[in-house]
């Protein structure tokens, strides 16, 4: 894995899940580590937390202008923060649904920009782009979430062509099922459920058999984040455990 000593790194979700696991690994590589959520966990472990609601999307700019004040370059964007709030498309109500998209869509949208004007004058940058397995695929109650994936992949094709004369790449990594409180739903882990260790584990439906371990997820990341990655731009990698590879 690269070093990235001397890079400085913003994360969006940083303060658990993905995104904390992603912070954490970038700080241990070497990176200045910035953080947009939210909230703030108790630990910061040397990342430097920026309390920010990403569905604020006028307050975008000014995070990113403050990250520049202090530290004159921006080397790598991570979005990863997103909210999944589930209904059925009969009772879907348009708040959520722009919940939804504000904070999936939209704010790694606007990052993008604002970041990756940064990125152009440098002629260096790298953005990754969390989206899911819900890209393209679907499944009942998730309406909201896969119009919000689906976009940020094609969001992430679009800026990785404007970018690539500049020296920027543009990439997504799509998870499938991630231990994170995100699998908690009514209150309840579903990959501890007995419908999910039925369907997924012993019927096989997910191969290798367990949901993947947040750093998993973030080291992928952080090699299409590296010097290391070079040449691929415009792509997401759908990191899974082989869910969608089978029929």
């Amino acid at each position: 894995m690269n070093n990235f000593t001397g890079q400085v790194v913003i994360v969006t979700g940083g303060a658990n899940g993905i995104g904390r696991a992603t912070a954490e690994l970038f700080l241990e590589l070497g990176a200045q580590v910035i953080a947009f959520d939210r909230e703030q966990p108790e630990s910061d472990a040397g990342i430097e937390y920026v309390l920010l609601d990403l569905g604020n999307l006028p307050g975008l700019e000014v995070a990113v202008s403050n990250v520049m004040k202090k530290y004159g370059r921006v080397d790598v964007l991570v979005n990863v923060a997103g909210v999944s709030i589930p209904n059925t498309i009969i009772e879907l109500e348009s708040d959520k649904y722009f919940t939804t998209l504000d904070v999936n869509l939209h704010a790694p949208v606007f990052l993008m920009k604002h970041v990756g004007a940064i990125m152009v004058k440098q002629s260096y940058g790298r953005i990754v782009n969390l989206t899911s397995i819900h890209g393209k695929l679907s499944e009942p109650t998730s309406t909201a979430y896969d119009v919000s994936k689906a976009g940020l992949e094609a969001a992430t094709r679009t800026v990785a062509l404007e970018f690539a004369e500049h020296g920027v790449l543009v990439n997504a990594v799509a998870p499938g099922f991630v231990s994170t409180r995100m699998s908690i739903v009514n209150g309840q882990d579903e990959l501890e459920s007995d419908w999910f260790k039925e369907i997924y584990i012993k019927n096989k439906r997910l191969p290798i058999a367990r949901p993947a371990f947040p750093i998993e997820i973030a080291q992928v990341i952080a090699w299409l984040a590296s010097h290391s990655n070079t040449y691929m731009t415009g792509q997401t990698l759908t990191v899974d455990g082989g869910l969608s590879a089978r029929f």
